[in-house]
């Protein structure tokens, strides 16, 4: 008798590389992009890499107890990831998120049981507002497993151990450029460390949202690009610790019309239906491609999570504080 996988955790990984070339020939570039579909990932983004390798550390060091709760301020994915893995493992889950988070990201932690917290966005606007929140979970959650995804360095270990091998595997060491977008920096920062000690003439680059896509006092609720943050510009402690910016070259800037704009060509043109972050990221390797210095060149994109956790339409406008004050989904059924 044929034996399958015998955990959730060993569905995580070994995603595809699949090259764009439609998507290239209609917008006329003249390098290769392959995008690395993370989507494929059991729990449905590159965050469940980062989920099992929080989760795998601290079970290895004991940090983490049988039955011991899990808790984190997330942008989505990485709670959605770390819910599947908590229900997989038998411990329950609790996580802090934006009110400006797709009720499609929440109803699927509802569905692996997680307790959700609602934080109004104003409140990320308010300086050392992150450590703050941080503070908070861990005030609200003394006996629980706090992971800290921003900080943890399981986290970009996870990538330099499985995503920056599997891309050097996939292209035979024929990379030339690799992008992502930040969210804590554990996906940059270890897969662009691993390439570049295999090769440090890879270059690693970054999509950030421009002026338009980023929450300011006088905007709050912008039409962002959920879950990527600005790496420049930013004010001291708002980089997650775990971003190593020294493995980066350089930073490409979209706004998020542009970034949807991208999603609709890789759907229409490759029937690849990737989230908003994707299309950011698409957006920056389309401009890196254009460049005659980069003709014939290899490029590597990371397509984080689908289109389908981004149906229900964006979150704009001060409503949202009083459903936040509401926390309609903080009662979800364990």
């Amino acid at each position: 008798m044929a034996s399958g996988h015998d955990h959730f955790a060993a569905l995580v990984g070994d995603t595809p590389l699949l090259e764009l070339n439609r998507f290239a020939e209609g917008l006329k570039l003249g390098a290769r992009i392959l995008a690395k579909i993370e989507y494929l990932n059991p729990a449905g983004s590159i965050k469940d890499r980062t989920a099992w390798g929080l989760i795998r550390d601290a079970e290895e060091s004991g940090q983490l107890k049988a039955g011991q709760r899990i808790v984190d301020l997330t942008s989505g994915n990485t709670g959605i990831g770390l819910a599947a893995l908590a229900a997989a493992r038998g411990y329950p889950s609790k996580f802090y998120l934006r009110n400006t988070i797709s009720d499609d990201k929440l109803k699927l932690l509802q569905h692996y049981g997680a307790e959700i917290v609602l934080i109004d966005n104003s409140v990320f606007l308010e300086p050392g507002a992150i450590h703050a929140i941080i503070d908070r979970v861990r005030r609200e959650n003394p006996d629980a497993y706090y992971t800290n995804q921003r900080a943890n360095p399981a986290n970009p270990r996870i990538h330099f151990e499985t995503t920056g091998p599997e891309i050097w595997r996939g292209t035979e060491g024929q990379i030339d450029i690799f992008v992502a977008a930040v969210g804590t920096g554990g996906t940059i920062s270890g897969t662009g460390r691993f390439l570049k000690a295999h090769n440090p003439e890879v270059k690693v680059v970054v999509v950030e949202p421009g002026p338009a896509s980023v929450p300011s006092l006088e905007t709050p609720y912008p039409d962002a690009i959920e879950g990527v943050h600005k790496v420049t510009d930013v004010e001291p402690g708002y980089l997650p610790e775990n971003f190593d910016a020294s493995v980066v070259d350089e930073v490409i800037v979209t706004e998020t019309a542009q970034a949807r704009e991208f999603v609709r060509i890789l759907a229409q043109r490759e029937g690849i239906l990737a989230g908003t972050s994707s299309g950011a990221v698409l957006f920056a390797a389309s401009a890196l491609a254009r460049r005659p210095e980069n003709a014939g060149k290899t490029i590597v994109a990371i397509v984080a999570d689908s289109g389908e956790r981004y149906l229900s339409p964006p979150k704009l406008g001060p409503a949202l504080a009083e459903k936040s004050a509401r926390a309609p989904f903080s009662d979800a059924p364990a």
